[in-house]
């Protein structure tokens, strides 16, 4: 008999117990709309995402029941209708934009709403209803439009943030975001653990449903539903609109284009997809899935995604520097290329998943630190920064997740030269909960790897990184958590434990 979590009962035990009458799927085969629900179905909460200078994507999932076992959330064979709205107040007295969309059990009752035709540079408010009796009103949500083409903004607000392991730590990070009330959150992958760690100083467990690693539709599911119950994350995805990417613990560890299966992927794109607020455009079709794409925010800084896992060459190549080992593919390198000539914008940030500068290596360009970073593809690497260098881009600034430590480094033309050119920086994000008090127990308090002078910081605590760009300068504070393992937030303290500046065509850090 397979273990049933306590927080399974509370959560997902009243509808799976329950037994109300529904409309059946007529005889063409398409369910039927329901018209009643057993209880709230909004208890993942609402979030938005990817936003333009008119609008932005509104997402929800329909779940009374969030931890039922065949991972529908406690939900009918049928579809569901849902109201939204949006409104320039948080009392909803000025609707300005509204309309119904469907939830339906392929898709996990999960609602895109791709909203446009309002005013760019503002603030909004959502919420949606169901259409049934009673009815059901969500949690309302805070989120914004990008100042449009050619807009400078006085500055920019954004968290950057990965890896948010539900059992090795509480999610303090992301209250703080939402209380921080950023104007875009970044997150650059591991939303969600296909594996569970055997771990005494873990604060809570993932559901128990009789396997230990998920790799199905449902089992991925009950992963995102499970973490939506955190309020502190349901906190932060109301309190700005995300733009996120994916990295191997959505769908398993360390993959690459060659593992897992075909159909493995398809199951964990639809998962991640039906959970994210995200555009059609990322819808995935099978098991591929369009992730990179790019955000303008007006004259003062681009956002450009980038998927560091999908066409990741595997290390059949032992080569670092073989040319036809690939961290990207070539249609999205000529994107990323073709995109960052035309410089429309201060900034440009590259959102991505795995360590860009040179973080292992003893200086010896023949010396392959494996495939889990940048380091592994040297060639390619070096065809985009250069590339970036020759298009005259004046400002990159590469944002990371991956390594559950803080760390900022300036990029060199040469990284075996530390006296050859500066041509930007990296920011890397620590974890928001992976790897409990420390990503090494063994290690709690890393030195600065001497040999690599360009590595200005390194810092193994669980947090964040808030940031502000105005176009004078960007500034990066590398925010830490005082505990992981007390449950309240009250008694945590989230305070920058350093603070770099970039300063406007100077492509190097400096201590703020």
């Amino acid at each position: 008999m397979r273990n049933v979590h306590r927080r399974t009962f509370i959560l997902g035990g009243a509808a799976a117990a329950s037994s109300i009458a529904l409309p059946s799927a007529g005889a063409t085969g398409v369910p039927a709309t329901a018209t009643s629900l057993p209880h709230d179905p909004f208890q993942l909460g609402v979030a938005s995402g990817d936003p333009s200078a008119d609008g932005f994507v509104l997402w929800t999932r329909l779940a009374p029941a969030p931890l039922n076992p065949d991972g529908r959330g406690g939900m009918p064979s049928s579809n569901v209708d849902v109201q939204w709205q949006v409104a320039t107040d948080g009392n909803f007295a000025n609707v300005v934009a509204s309309g119904t969309t469907t939830a339906t059990p392929a898709s996990a009752h999960s609602v895109h709403v791709e909203v446009s035709g309002l005013d760019h540079s503002r603030f909004y408010h959502y919420r949606f209803r169901t259409d049934t009796t009673p009815s059901y009103l969500s949690p309302a949500g805070r989120t914004r439009t990008a100042p449009g083409p050619g807009v400078l903004a006085n500055q920019l607000r954004f968290a950057v943030a990965s890896c948010s392991h539900w059992e090795e730590s509480w999610f303090h990070a992301f209250q703080q975001i939402a209380d921080d009330s950023p104007d875009l959150v970044l997150f650059l992958g591991d939303y969600i653990y296909e594996f569970s760690t055997d771990k005494t100083t873990n604060v809570r467990e993932y559901v128990d449903w009789g396997t230990d690693v998920v790799d199905t539709l449902a089992e991925y599911r009950l992963r995102y539903a499970q973490h939506r119950t955190d309020p502190a994350l349901r906190a932060a995805h109301a309190a700005a609109p995300w733009a996120v990417v994916l990295d191997d613990h959505e769908v398993k560890n360390n993959w690459n284009n060659s593992t897992p299966s075909v159909s493995q992927r398809a199951q964990a794109f639809q998962a991640w997809y039906e959970n994210m607020p995200v555009r059609a455009a990322q819808k995935p079709a099978g098991g591929t899935m369009t992730m990179h794409r790019r955000l303008g925010w007006g004259s003062l800084a681009r956002f450009h995604m980038l998927d560091t896992r999908q066409y990741r060459s595997p290390q059949s190549v032992p080569d670092c520097n073989d040319g036809t080992r690939r961290m990207i593919s070539a249609n999205q390198e000529q994107w990323l290329l073709d995109g960052l000539a035309t410089r429309p914008a201060t900034w440009d940030f590259l959102g991505q998943q795995v360590f860009f500068a040179d973080r292992d290596s003893d200086r010896d360009p023949n010396t392959c630190n494996g495939d889990d970073s940048w380091d592994g593809y040297r060639a390619q690497r070096s065809r985009i920064s250069a590339g970036w260098v020759e298009r005259g881009v004046p400002n990159p600034v590469v944002l990371t997740g991956d390594v559950h430590r803080h760390w900022a480094a300036d990029l060199l033309a040469n990284p075996y030269d530390p006296d050859s050119a500066h041509i930007g920086v990296e920011l890397v994000a620590t974890s928001v909960s992976s790897g409990g008090p420390y990503a090494d127990p063994n290690n709690p308090n890393p030195r600065l790897p001497g040999h690599l002078p360009y590595v200005k910081y390194l810092h193994d605590r669980r947090g964040y990184i808030r940031c502000t760009a105005t176009s004078e300068q960007v500034t990066a504070e590398f925010m830490q958590l005082s505990s992981t393992t007390e449950p309240d937030f009250a008694k945590v303290s989230v305070s920058p434990h350093a603070r770099f500046v970039v300063p406007e065509g100077e492509k190097r850090l400096l201590r703020g």
